[in-house]
């Protein structure tokens, strides 16, 4: 299965809630930290509800 790079560009203070939750839950606390993930339905749905917060690179 295909991997992907996800880096939080920006911070989360003031921003809305639920999407802070998912940042957290995805292992990303400060800017600039990165994890690699395997390409689930999941993770998708976490990536599009919080693209304006991360950078996502195919690997």
């Amino acid at each position: 299965m295909a991997k992907v790079k996800v880096t939080l560009i920006k911070g989360l203070a003031g921003k809305n809630p639920g999407n802070k939750k998912t940042v957290i839950t995805m292992g990303l606390r400060k800017i600039g930290q990165s994890k690699i993930y395997e390409k689930t339905p999941q993770i998708e749905g976490m990536l599009r509800k919080v693209g304006y917060l991360v950078r996502v690179e195919e690997q």
